[in-house]
């Protein structure tokens, strides 16, 4: 007897955020923390808490800044993901998104592998990135059969420009932040 449920892996993006968080607020904290220590401020912080207090503190920091940012980006690569079958697909009836849930083990192994890279954040990017690549490559092999020819490169196109335009206004906003902030600093 095997089990059929639909909603038995609808866990599993939460879980995957969740792991994901927790590598790179582990690397973030004893990042925070030497950084501190470098600069002299640790010692004076350990007057008003304790070692375990400022560590935790920390780690519950980084790990909710990056729930929120894998949450938004899981949001918006929904709607995308949406928009692009709304535009291309000829699934009226979102059968064909069933048949994608499945793609979520591929976050959850990748997730849980990124926590041996706690010390590797360039790892754990990396690891963020292939897995999604492969859940993209997951995804298109899945709903192929509801594109034609010509929809499944504009389905394909819609995904590429859509995450390379927003990777740039992310890049330019951080770069225009950055210069203002060099800027200001009075030299």
């Amino acid at each position: 007897m095997t089990m059929k449920n639909t909603y038995l892996t609808s866990h599993f993006p939460l879980i995957s955020i969740l792991l994901f968080s927790t590598s790179f607020a582990l690397f973030t904290e004893t990042y925070i923390v030497n950084q501190l220590k470098e600069l002299g401020l640790y010692e004076g912080m350990r007057e008003f808490f304790s070692d375990s207090g400022i560590k935790l503190t920390l780690l519950f920091l980084a790990m909710l800044f990056f729930f929120m940012v894998f949450s938004a980006l899981k949001l918006i690569a929904d709607t995308i993901n949406e928009l692009s079958m709304l535009f291309f697909s000829k699934d009226e009836e979102g059968n064909e998104l069933k048949k994608i849930r499945g793609g979520s083990w591929i976050f959850l192994v990748a997730s849980l592998t990124s926590l041996a890279f706690i010390s590797y954040p360039l790892g754990i990017v990396l690891l963020l990135c292939l897995s999604c690549f492969v859940y993209f490559v997951y995804f298109v092999y899945k709903v192929n059969e509801s594109l034609s020819g010509a929809g499944l490169v504009g389905f394909i196109f819609f995904q590429v420009i859509f995450w390379f335009s927003f990777l740039l206004a992310v890049i330019y906003a951080c770069l225009k932040l950055y210069n203002s902030f060099m800027a200001s600093l009075p030299l």
